[in-house]
């Protein structure tokens, strides 16, 4: 059997990548006739055109785009098996790293990390950018480093993930409303003016499908699309914001938390990044750290779960 030619797979993804003949030919310093008769042995190869001519473009075929992230991944791993093996120095490294969270998470953890980044590697800069959504293609893409989130049943099954933490929901409100005495009970919490939370556009979420089943319903009176939009609110009202616990709690200090007097299930905030940053040592340091600076915060917190 005839050994393939492994340099066609650095070809493909260029090829894929850039989704032009010129662009790949740049990209890996070829000549565009070069390229070209490196796609017509990729078709010779697969049995597949790979990219077709649509207008002056060209667009990927079905089996291209099923191929595109096992060719890159592919790479990526021949890239690491025949690069030196170097001795992570923190002191001399330069590098941002790109975090995408939803709001709270910085507001929480944020400040510990970057001071612990700043101790050990004074190179390195954090940028944190908002996630408004649980599509995370920008891992796939190199855009962002590491995100932090649930993981759901749509997220990519490439993806490594690291646990973090269990979190879960609880009520809060100003100091001096009349939810901070006396037992709540499930009527009583129901009868409340809520604030809901929701990048849904107010569909049902765990909360209302566990007041569902005692036959109860909150009354929200405003949606917002954030937990920190919530407390804000519940701050200077008479409002209940319902936001999880751990994940919020400099947000909420000074406020009055409780627990739900529904069973609403508990969550696990995860950390995710690509598979192609595993063995990545600045990636793996970064990411210990996330860990550590989490679970070191969360020890040294107090709260509702005492």
């Amino acid at each position: 059997m005839a050994i393939p030619d492994l340099n066609l797979l650095i070809t493909l993804d260029a090829l894929l990548a850039e989704g032009s003949v010129a662009r790949a030919a740049r990209r890996l310093r070829l000549s565009p006739s070069a390229m070209s008769r490196a796609l017509a042995r990729l078709r010779e190869t697969t049995g597949d055109p790979l990219l077709v001519r649509a207008g002056r473009g060209l667009v990927a075929t079905p089996r291209a785009l099923e191929l595109r992230e096992r060719v890159r991944q592919l790479v990526d791993e021949a890239q690491a098996v025949l690069r030196p093996d170097q001795q992570l120095d923190l002191a001399q490294l330069v590098r941002t790293f790109t975090l995408r969270t939803r709001e709270g998470f910085v507001e929480n953890f944020g400040a510990d990390l970057i001071a612990r980044v700043a101790a050990q590697a004074p190179g390195v800069r954090l940028a944190f950018i908002d996630k408004p959504d649980k599509d995370s293609s920008a891992l796939r893409d190199g855009l962002v480093d590491l995100e932090t989130g649930v993981i759901g049943k749509t997220a990519s099954p490439e993806l490594r993930v690291q646990r973090l933490f269990r979190d879960r929901f609880i009520g809060v409100v100003r100091v001096g409303h009349p939810l901070c005495d006396g037992r709540i009970t499930p009527a009583l919490y129901a009868a409340g003016r809520h604030i809901g939370v929701s990048r849904r556009g107010g569909a049902p979420g765990p909360i209302d499908e566990a007041l569902a089943q005692a036959g109860l319903q909150r009354q929200i009176i405003t949606l917002v699309g954030s937990f920190s939009t919530a407390l804000a609110l519940a701050r200077d009202s008479d409002l209940i914001a319902s936001v999880p616990e751990r994940h919020t709690g400099n947000l909420r200090a000074g406020m009055h938390g409780f627990a739900l007097p529904v069973a609403v299930p508990e969550f696990t905030l995860s950390l995710f990044w690509h598979p192609r940053l595993d063995a990545d040592p600045a990636h793996r340091w970064l990411r210990a750290l996330v860990v550590d600076t989490c679970a070191a915060k969360l020890e040294a917190s107090s709260g509702l779960r005492r």
